[in-house]
């Protein structure tokens, strides 16, 4: 209850720092910055026709209406009700992820349809549950100084920073981290960035949450996560953290390349929020730290073919994912690039990558076995992060495939849409598409998932500027 009264008290507050300083945020939204948002129109890379792109737009927007938690609105077969005074955007409809994710609500972002009130309630309520004082759980897990939430529980504000249970006083074990899930805090620098860069409103970087602004607690999550010299993320068996939370059911150690690349990304965004705050030298410091995971992670994860490693550990297997989004972010260059992109598009070609426009975490040809598409996983075989078809990562590979072969690429965009047509919740009966994942002939999880189409949404608009 202590927790609640603080989060309404922030509320007020950031009206104060935050409603005056708003620009003509929906205006703004369809014209974010070149340097971070748009990439240069392109006509080989409108995945796209006007046609198929209007849908996906239009499923894109009810997906995420669908998803949202009204206050006081009760939700999921838990009967719980969003208690913390604002609008929550949870992973999908339905009964499916009763809590507020950071990480999949940060991903879909960059939609233009998330406005700037509903981003401040949910940046605000983040900043309050970041970890202040490290503390173990009754498992033995560790909630490090700086951590990041990995989702939020609606009814009283908790943070639960491990994945694997809603419950805030059994999280966090073994199983699934001794610490915190690598991704949430740069996802919370993201919300920050994305925020200021829609809204103009720099007040907001220096408003006090708990006593510290928020541009001390972006700099502090990002401090939190374990790194090497040449700025890549690890972690190690003794002690481990989820990489990625969209495989949280893997265990995957050593240097790990999902997170570095988010940890790139996380890094040109607070230079660009030092340099609306006229600090250069800390611009400065956060532009070399990218350059820096740059340089380096192609050397750390590249294998003979030009795939990129999960990690240099376990389950350190050819990543689709961060392959196709170290493409996508600009972080592999010339001939890294040229080999990544021919090879998904091979891989796409001979059937080892994709099902009816979804992809799965590794090549069918890269499994572990027989048995497991990852070394080490919770999930069967060909199951959730263990070899099924997501959509999230769709738009990604299209856009590294088109570096080698548009008319391929815009054929797995076609097949994408192709599913989400048939699949489409709107149509009722039994549908429940866009699912989060699935297997065919007829394994399906989780209806009306925002991911799904959120992310490659956001690629295939970009294609159509």
């Amino acid at each position: 209850m202590r927790l609640l009264i603080a989060l309404f008290g922030l509320i007020c507050c950031v009206t104060l720092y935050g409603q005056a300083g708003d620009l003509s945020a929906t205006k703004k939204t369809a014209a974010m910055s070149q340097h971070e948002f748009g990439k240069p129109a392109d006509e080989h890379l409108q995945f796209l026709n006007k046609t198929d792109l209007s849908f996906l737009e239009q499923l894109t927007r009810e997906v995420i209406d669908s998803s949202r938690i009204l206050p006081w609105q009760v939700v999921s077969s838990l009967s719980l009700k969003n208690n913390t005074g604002g609008i929550l955007i949870r992973p999908g409809a339905r009964d499916a992820y009763p809590s507020f994710w950071i990480r999949d609500y940060a991903m879909s972002l960059e939609t233009g349809m998330i406005d700037s009130a509903e981003q401040r309630h949910m940046l605000m309520l983040t900043a309050a549950t970041q970890c202040d004082e490290a503390w173990i759980t009754k498992n033995g897990s560790m909630v490090p100084y700086g951590a990041i939430a990995d989702h939020i529980r609606i009814n009283d504000g908790l943070p639960v920073y491990f994945p694997g249970t809603l419950e805030y006083t059994d999280q966090g074990n073994k199983v699934f981290g001794m610490l915190p899930p690598l991704c949430d805090q740069f996802y919370f620098v993201k919300m920050l960035y994305i925020y200021v860069e829609l809204t103009g409103n720099r007040k907001m970087l220096l408003a006090e949450v708990n006593g510290k602004r928020m541009i001390d607690r972006a700099e502090t999550a990002f401090g939190m996560v374990p790194t090497r010299e040449n700025g890549i993320v690890y972690t190690d068996s003794s002690f481990r953290a989820v990489d990625f939370g969209f495989r949280d059911a893997v265990v995957i150690t050593g240097e790990l390349c999902f997170p570095s690349i988010l940890k790139y990304k996380a890094a040109l965004q607070l230079a660009y929020i030092f340099g609306v705050l006229g600090n250069q030298g800390k611009k400065m410091k956060y532009q070399q730290i990218a350059q820096k995971i740059k340089a380096a992670l192609p050397v750390v994860f590249s294998d003979s073919r030009g795939m990129l490693r999960a990690s240099t550990g376990k389950s350190g297997q050819p990543d689709v994912w961060s392959t196709a989004l170290a493409v996508y972010e600009g972080i592999l260059e010339g001939e890294a690039r040229t080999r990544a992109c021919k090879l998904l598009t091979n891989a796409y070609a001979n059937g080892s990558l994709a099902y009816k426009g979804n992809i799965r975490h590794i090549l069918h040809t890269d499994d572990f076995n027989a048995n497991t598409a990852w070394e080490s996983s919770l999930a069967a075989k060909n199951r959730y992060q263990n070899g099924a078809y997501w959509g999230t990562p769709t738009g990604w590979v299209c856009y590294a495939m088109a570096q080698a072969d548009p008319a391929q690429a815009r054929k797995l965009a076609g097949e994408y849409i192709a599913d989400l047509r048939e699949t489409d919740f709107r149509r009722g009966g039994n549908r429940g598409g866009p699912y989060e994942y699935f297997f065919p002939p007829d394994h399906q999880q989780n209806p009306i998932y925002m991911a799904t189409v959120a992310c490659p949404y956001i690629v295939f608009k970009r294609a159509h500027f």
